[in-house]
């Protein structure tokens, strides 16, 4: 069950009857679209809220279109706080943010969340004031930095009121210096004598003086509050002028003088009832009747308004109030100072209440504050299922957490609940004391058992689900340290534990072993465990997730080269995505990347960037938190295959920038694909810089994990060997990819396989061997023309073209080889051939070579382009070997008989 939002935080509250219109400021609130935000900050009781509300009421109709949001404490939750903004800005702006909304629900970073919402602010046609007052209730870190983003990307159609106590955690110097930041503060809101005589002889019924309302004014600096319990106090006295003669100047003295003043003139009916109902942040008839133990609630509170006793109605129906927050913050402290064995019991009838009328969420708060844990607990368990799938992990850890330790330890599915918010949050410290409490309340459970002689603990439906649970934390628990052996064992328990009834149990089990399987390269193994994953989820309806285990399925076929089934499980996904009326899941983005990285490799590239145009337009909020960086690769990849570099290279940067790390296994590293493109850019000194950065070695260990990065480790030998003419390098990529060859086929890694040969036959092209290339390129183009690899064959570039050409006239795979020619001959980032080219020239070496020609030195040519003087070397010993000549004289005069000038 969805927690109800309370749409009395939505209301703009009612102006007063007593309210002075104060036109200077209102004038000033007016001008709020001049800047992008609009502070009122000043401490309790300067009138804040009054005079938002006052501008609002006298603002043209058609000038804006308000969004209002009450805060209080429990808004420091980040879930929550984004619902009740996004549900503010819908009143103002049907519809806006209902992307937002989804991706919100779905558990998605807050960035993104805010990057739709943003976007859809964007197409409003109408200007839009959103209000959040009391914004010095929020103290969390998240909430501040999300606020700063949105501060920093709105709209111009956007305009952002806070009214709060303190000046919030957001860049106010920043918009200062840039003229974007409104302030109005204490002494713009202390009321001026004129207002102060207005507001205590016309609107209060007093009859003071000049003398006395300056007096008082002075003596209270304008504050609005305390002019306010002032006038309450002097309503019937005869001694007014020694009151204010006697009036104290410090304001916190004087708010507790003035209400004790206050409240020793009520009745005693109602001074009890506001002591009784300062419990609560908000009251309604029904409400304060439960908690009271007395009927009349709503009467009572109608003549508290109108006795003006700080009473402020929360909607246009008069069902709903809170007290002023400096009144009710008095009223609570007095209550426990004079009633302090009441306020337990005045808590619990409200959390009867809340459960009664369907907010569970309060019903917690008020059973926490009446210290009634276990009643508390109760609550909890009860909205755990409902807050876990809306991904609500901050809410129940801050509930959690609001618990005793001996009540946790006594309930186990709390205990493993607070593991699973801290495993979630990507921290490991209390992890395991959560889970051997869990494992603790099982062993005791089990010799009650055998104490009475019971039926067998086996068929006990509690201690088993609680086993699988422990169960599957110990293998995430295992999975974030990295051990893959406990991730198997823990993972294969959980199933042991649990029957066919159970599919999420059973998808989580499968998912982690998956996992596993996936990090040790029994893509075989792996591939099994993430299908029956997904089978589970689907039977489960968990079809979001059922997206992301389809990525792995996908990830891992391709691994396998099975070109086509990774196409059948994208396709697949795409239809459970689209399957639910015109909404599309979040995963759906993904299935787009997915396909469009296939494509690439099949060299249909326009296909390939249609589908990531189709993926873009879906929003941040269809793709799952790592579409961000797989987006931005596989659009690099394509910029390569068409020839720009520099876009390429500019996207890794940007993948990396954005990259957000999961539970699938980083195979392919961001860096090592910079390398390559280094490589291609003919780089070889930032890539040879990148192999000791990660300290790479042949004679390293093989394994799955880094398998990529050793592939790269030999293209950057092979590189080397030809730019600077040694064997040495030549040998070691030789040796290096006889043994990657070797484990590749042992782990049925035909993806791998493929490139490794298109590789060995660069090799042996580098040594003068062309019937050894011819071999094994002959073997990878058997392997290849099944699935359909292209790009593998053609980002080579024309060096493999003589090989190829020995290939065509063999028959078998003309046809196929004839499309590896085209595609190879038209590679965008090679220079076309020419004669007496050993090897085309890359586009920087290309710019190397031109700025040879003129009279700039070596630094004048690092500066130039950019580049450190070390890497115009490289380049220019490429240049030389590439056009056959050892000095620049000649590498120019051999460059324009060439016409590459």
């Amino acid at each position: 069950m969805a927690v109800p939002l309370l749409q009395t935080k939505l209301h703009v509250p009612r102006v007063r009857h007593a309210l002075v219109p104060r036109p200077r400021l209102s004038a000033r609130l007016g001008r709020a679209g001049e800047s992008a935000l609009t502070l009122v900050s000043a401490p309790a009781g300067f009138g804040k809220t009054t005079l938002v509300t006052e501008w609002l009421a006298t603002a043209p109709a058609d000038r804006w279109a308000v969004a209002w949001l009450s805060l209080d404490p429990r808004d420091n939750d980040p879930a929550r706080f984004w619902t009740y903004v996004l549900a503010a800005l819908d009143t103002a702006a049907q519809g806006v943010g209902a992307g937002a909304r989804t991706l919100l629900e779905s558990g998605q970073a807050t960035d993104t969340v805010l990057a739709t919402l943003i976007n859809d602010l964007h197409a409003v046609a109408h200007d839009v004031a959103l209000v959040l007052d009391d914004y010095h209730v929020i103290d969390s870190p998240q909430v501040h930095d999300a606020m700063g983003f949105l501060v920093e990307h709105m709209p111009p159609q956007l305009h952002l009121v806070i009214a709060g106590r303190a000046d919030p955690a957001l860049p106010l110097a920043r918009l200062r210096g840039r003229g974007e930041l409104a302030e109005i503060r204490a002494a713009d809101l202390r009321f001026t004598p004129d207002e102060a005589a207005e507001y205590l002889n016309e609107k209060m019924g007093l009859t003071l003086t000049a003398r006395d309302v300056e007096a008082l004014e002075q003596r209270t600096e304008g504050w609005v509050a305390a002019l306010q319990l002032a006038a309450l106090s002097m309503r019937g006295r005869d001694d007014v002028a020694a009151f204010i003669a006697g009036f104290g100047g410090d304001d916190r003295y004087v708010v507790d003088y003035l209400v004790e003043e206050v409240l020793q003139r009520q009745p005693d009916d109602v001074r009890s009832f506001l002591l009784r109902t300062s419990v609560l942040s908000r009251v309604t008839g029904s409400l304060c009747d439960a908690v009271t133990g007395q009927d009349g609630g709503t009467a009572m509170l109608a003549a508290l308004e109108r006795a003006n006793l700080f009473l402020v109605p929360l909607d246009d129906h008069r069902r709903w109030y809170r007290y002023h927050h400096l009144f009710a913050d008095v009223l609570h402290a007095r209550l426990l100072a004079e009633q302090a064995d009441d306020a337990p019991g005045l808590h619990r009838r409200a959390s009867d209440w809340y459960e009664e009328h369907g907010d569970r969420s309060e019903a917690i708060h008020h059973a926490m504050a009446g210290e009634d844990f276990e009643r508390a607990a109760d609550l909890v368990e009860l909205a755990m299922p409902a807050l876990r799938q809306q991904r609500q992990e901050a809410t129940l850890r801050r509930w959690l957490e609001g618990l005793p330790e001996e009540v946790l330890r006594a309930r186990p599915e709390l205990s493993l609940l607070h593991a699973g918010t801290l495993l979630m949050s990507g921290e490991l410290d209390g992890v395991e004391t959560r889970l051997r409490d869990a494992e603790r309340w099982v062993d005791a459970r089990v010799e009650g058992h055998d104490r009475r002689d019971a039926a067998p603990v086996g068929e006990d439906p509690l201690i088993r689900k609680v086993r699988s649970e422990i169960a599957v934390y110990r293998a995430a628990q295992a999975r974030l340290h990295g051990d893959v052996a406990g991730t198997v064992t823990h993972a294969r328990r959980v199933l042991d534990l649990v029957g066919e009834d159970a599919p999420l149990e059973r998808g989580a089990a499968a998912g982690l072993l998956g996992l596993a399987y996936w990090m040790t390269g029994d893509l075989a193994s792996a591939h099994r465990s993430w299908a029956e994953a997904v089978a589970n989820l689907e039977r489960a309806g968990h079809f979001a997730d059922t997206l992301g285990c389809t990525i792995a399925l996908a990830d891992i076929r391709t691994a396998q080269g099975r070109l086509h089934e990774a196409v059948v499980h994208l396709e697949h996904g795409l239809r459970v995505a689209t399957a639910h009326g015109t909404s599309v899941l979040r995963g759906a983005a993904d299935m787009h990347v997915g396909l469009s990285d296939v494509l690439r490799e099949r060299n249909e590239l326009d296909a390939a960037r249609q589908h990531l145009a189709t993926s873009e337009e879906l929003g941040e909020h269809a793709g799952l938190p790592q579409n961000r960086h797989r987006w931005r690769l596989a659009m690099a990849r394509i910029r390569a295959a068409e020839g720009d570099l520099d876009g390429a290279l500019q996207l890794v940067d940007d993948a990396e920038r954005v990259y957000t790390a999961d539970m699938f296994p980083d195979v392919r590293p961001l860096a090592a694909w910079r390398a390559r493109v280094r490589l291609d850019r003919g780089e070889l000194g930032e890539a040879l810089a990148w192999v000791r950065a990660q300290d790479l070695s042949v004679d390293d260990d093989l394994s799955y994990l880094r398998e990529f990065e050793h592939l790269t480790l030999a293209r950057v030998l092979l590189a080397q060997s030809a730019s600077v003419g040694q064997e040495r390098p030549l040998r070691e990529a030789t040796g290096l990819l006889e043994r990657l060859l070797r484990a590749a086929q042992e782990g049925e890694r035909t993806g791998s396989v493929i490139e490794i040969l298109v590789l060995q036959a660069r090799a042996h092209l580098s040594g003068g061997d062309l019937p050894a290339a011819t071999a094994v390129l002959r073997r990878a183009v058997t392997l290849a023309e099944p699935e359909g690899y292209v790009r593998v064959f053609a980002d080579e570039g024309p060096p493999l073209a003589a090989v190829l050409r020995v290939l065509e006239k063999e028959g078998p795979a003309r046809s196929f080889v004839r499309q590896l020619l085209a595609a190879t001959s038209t590679t965008a980032h090679d220079a076309p051939a020419h004669p007496g080219l050993i090897e085309p020239l890359s586009d920087r070496e290309l710019d190397v070579l031109r700025l040879l020609g003129t009279e700039l030195n070596g630094p004048d040519i690092a500066r130039h382009l950019i580049v450190s003087l070390n890497t115009v070397r490289t380049h220019t010993k490429n240049v030389y070997a590439k056009l056959g000549v050892n000095s620049r004289r000649a590498a120019v005069r051999r460059a324009g008989e060439l016409g590459l000038l």
